[in-house]
């Protein structure tokens, strides 16, 4: 978030020049300022960049390697032949849902007696929950499939085994000292040496729908019903893996090349409805359009109603029954946005009535009685970022209620659960990973948690750690950007953890033009620069503020992600500012 925005002045960290970025990129043929990115990428070699650059769909881990694999294709193998009824059981973000339409589509294609089940997120909360175990159980299941879901479902797991239920668990998160009762775990991080620790819950899913396709397959290639199957299922776990913010390098940044071609084309009615719905039919689809225009679409049935219905968008073969799902999923995001601007306000005038921004405090806890429990994750995280400390929101069943729950979001640097975990005595449960967890709680007990939460993290949270730091990839004159040096960085696709949008700054910029206020409510700021090598136009997203500052000072230095203006037919280079800098 630009410093703008925020509260805390911003640390640019310039990466030093590297003597091997020239012959990189004389080696590859492109810009020195491609070639600078690479290196900074810790791409050192024309052979390892030009993997980068050029991902192959065969350089994917074949899926027979994944830990877990070999024993759950012979079970499902069997639940298929026997036509017991399978049913699949997965989270409520986009990571799960996309990961259980995979599994959903390539089951049901090979004549499996299969459902799926998606747990409600305020009612039932995150995870394998013994009642609906129960309930499957009770309903006939003979086999049950987690996915993002499950490593730690002991308890879960063990009433499973006494009703007589099989478990197959596919899951990413990190495990415990003790893993549940299974008839298989699939799980990248049980094998040290598996290569792909990061793999998100949607690409477990679908290394182990390929292999299950192998396992009925005749012969050395899928035949076209397999095949055509297994694309689709590289644009869902392209989805899964991009909205899960995983790692997107290695064999995740393949998977997300080949799934984002085929996004565009994808045969999925369900899928080009999202897209149709968002407006982006014709576009040329990226991983922000995922981030940050289709996924929070699919979430929004999560977060404001029952997850299940994105399924069935995914899963769905009606192009009339999909347009209708995909309209109201966009309606409930809308929803959703306000409801969250105005959990927003409402959180950022306690955290002024409560001193908690002041710069001595190292974290905050808020909580209220009228905040929806799907929305306050968010916020948490709008919270973090804009104080750059770790958040946690409760919202309180009701005022007469004796329990809360709560979402908790991090920074680089300082694992949220592991603070939870010190704090654990306060808490009915928890659970989550080093950036993001949840937590239930008994109201009254809230100030305690409180308190001793943000005693760890004063011991804990370095001064270095608490720095909000923009990491700028070279400082170069606005000569360095052309058209051709823009449209290569775009090579460097999909962006993401791991393979962050490049950030170049230029010092002592100059007005060329007075600047201007745009959006409905003048929050944005339009400007020319100049340092006398070459103008370029920018924008400023929430950097209205910062007009009188602009007209006040002669030079300034800029941050900024350079990007390729298209309109009427014709192209130019434009600046996102990321920070603005007086001396």
């Amino acid at each position: 978030m630009p410093s703008a925005a925020g509260t805390q002045k911003r640390k640019w960290v310039v990466q030093p020049e590297d003597q091997r970025a020239a012959k990189l990129a004389g080696d590859l043929r492109v810009s020195a300022l491609l070639g600078r990115v690479l290196v900074n990428r810790g791409l050192m070699d024309a052979q390892a960049a030009n993997a980068f650059l050029k991902p192959k769909l065969t350089d994917l881990i074949r899926p027979e390697m994944m830990p877990g694999v070999e024993k759950a294709v012979q079970r499902i193998t069997q639940a298929i032949k026997k036509a017991e009824k399978v049913t699949i059981y997965g989270d409520y973000d986009v990571d799960g849902i996309t990961g259980v339409a995979i599994l959903w589509q390539l089951l049901k294609l090979l004549g499996a007696n299969v459902d799926y089940y998606i747990p409600h997120r305020i009612d039932e909360g995150y995870g394998l929950n013994e009642q609906a175990v129960r309930t499957l159980a009770q309903a006939g299941t003979k086999l049950l499939i987690t996915v993002d879901c499950g490593t730690c479902a002991l308890a879960s797991c063990d009433v499973a085994a006494e009703l007589g239920l099989e478990v197959i668990i596919t899951d990413h998160h990190e495990p415990g000292e003790k893993l549940p009762t299974a008839a298989a775990i699939v799980h990248p991080a049980l094998e040290q040496a598996y290569p792909n620790h990061d793999s998100a819950g949607a690409m477990v899913a679908f290394k182990l729908a390929w292999a299950v396709a192998n396992e009925f397959n005749a012969g050395p290639k899928l035949e076209a019903g397999l095949r055509e199957c297994m694309l689709n299922a590289t644009v869902l776990a392209s989805m899964g893996t991009i909205a899960d913010v995983v790692d997107l390098r290695g064999e995740n940044r393949i998977l997300t090349t080949y799934g984002l071609k085929a996004l565009p084309e994808c045969k999925l009615c369900g899928v080009r409805a999202l897209i149709e719905s968002a407006r982006l039919t014709g576009c040329g689809l990226g991983s922000y359009h995922i981030g940050f225009r289709l996924a929070p679409m699919l979430n929004a049935a999560g977060r404001m109603g029952h997850a299940r219905l994105a399924v069935e968008l995914l899963t769905s073969q009606s192009e009339t029954q999909s347009a209708e799902i995909a309209e109201y999923l966009k309606q409930q995001n809308i929803r959703r946005q306000q409801r969250e601007r105005k959990i927003l306000e409402q959180a950022c005038r306690m955290l002024d009535q409560q001193g908690l921004n002041h710069p001595d405090r190292k974290s905050v806890c808020l909580a209220s009685p009228h905040w929806h429990t799907g929305i306050i994750g968010i916020v948490a995280s709008r919270i973090a970022e804009k104080l750059h400390r770790p958040a946690i929101m409760f919202n309180i069943d009701s005022p007469a209620s004796p329990m809360a729950q709560g979402s908790a979001r991090s920074i680089p640097g300082f694992s949220i659960l592991d603070a939870i975990a010190a704090c654990s005595k306060h808490l009915t449960s928890f659970g989550g990973h080093k950036m993001a967890a949840g937590l239930t709680i008994e109201s009254e007990k809230i100030p305690h948690f409180a308190a001793d939460f943000e005693d760890y993290a004063a011991k804990n949270l370095n001064e270095d750690v608490l720095l909000n730091k923009l990491h700028i990839d070279a400082v170069v004159p606005l000569r360095g950007f052309n058209l051709e040096s823009v449209r290569e960085l775009q090579l460097l696709e999909p962006f993401g953890k791991g393979n962050p949008k490049p950030t170049f700054a230029t010092r002592a910029v100059r007005l060329a033009g007075p600047p201007r206020k745009v959006g409905a409510k003048g929050d944005h700021l339009q400007l020319a620069i100049t340092d006398n090598t070459a103008a370029v136009r920018c924008i400023g997203f929430r950097f209205g503020k910062l007009e009188k500052k602009l007209l006040e000072h002669e030079f300034f230095d800029v941050a900024y992600q350079p990007q390729l203006n298209e309109y009427n037919g014709s192209s130019s280079v434009e600046f996102v500012l990321e920070d603005i800098r007086f001396d």
